[in-house]
């Protein structure tokens, strides 16, 4: 007769590799979907793309005063390059399009009263120091048609800032996903290879002699 065994308890060394096993494998799985995201992606890894400016840093870190006290240097500059989204033609777009240009990129909505109240100070700035080597680059994130946006900009006699729209929000998901934007307002200068050289969170008195002297010292120190 063939004896039959009765299986042994599990010991908690065998309970614990299983676990570690799945939870390693769910990880794996989670990466591999948060992988899968919307097209706006960085194109080129920050090591490769951008390089700190150390001189550069210390001429903006002097500069941010005043009402432009909160715009500090980055740290770890990430090239924003890849970044997507509506030209004022409404044709896809991207901010390597804008490449050769220094960019104070702005994003903004309707909804947003602080960005409101930012718009004329942005469009001033514009409307003084715009050039062919700088820009600000205001987008818009309203979701829908550009209606809404458009109208709200021309009843408060915005004419200086070109029109930029991103209805999908890609543009603010992939900045927030990378530690760059905590809400809106956000404002990020953006060198002209692409790369951010400042930034701040909230809003600002764009149309001040602090920034028209911050912005002077960011092309100064670009070569701009």
């Amino acid at each position: 007769m063939t004896e039959t065994k009765t299986p042994g308890p599990i010991s908690p060394i065998t309970i614990i590799g299983a676990a570690l096993v799945l939870g390693i494998l769910a990880g794996a799985a989670v990466l591999y979907v948060k992988g899968q995201g919307s097209g706006n992606q960085v194109a080129v890894s920050n090591g490769e793309a951008c390089k700190q400016d150390e001189a550069l840093a210390a001429s903006l870190n002097g500069a941010a005063k005043g009402d432009v006290a909160a715009m500090l240097p980055t740290s770890e500059p990430q090239s924003l390059a890849a970044l997507s989204f509506s030209g004022p033609d409404g044709k896809p777009k991207t901010l390597a399009d804008l490449k050769g240009k220094t960019v104070l990129l702005n994003l903004w909505a309707t909804w947003c009263v602080p960005c409101r109240e930012e718009m004329p100070a942005l469009n001033a700035l514009q409307a003084s120091a715009g050039n062919d080597a700088f820009e600000v680059v205001a987008i818009n994130v309203d979701t829908g048609s550009d209606e809404k946006p458009r109208q709200f900009l021309s009843e408060i006699s915005v004419h200086k800032l070109a029109f930029y729209q991103d209805s999908s929000l890609g543009v603010f998901n992939d900045l927030k996903k990378r530690g760059l934007v905590l809400g809106l307002p956000v404002t990020l200068l953006v060198g002209p290879d692409g790369c951010t050289k400042a930034g701040m969170n909230g809003p600002a008195n764009w149309g001040g002699a602090d920034a028209k002297n911050f912005i002077d010292t960011a092309l100064k120190g670009l070569g701009s």
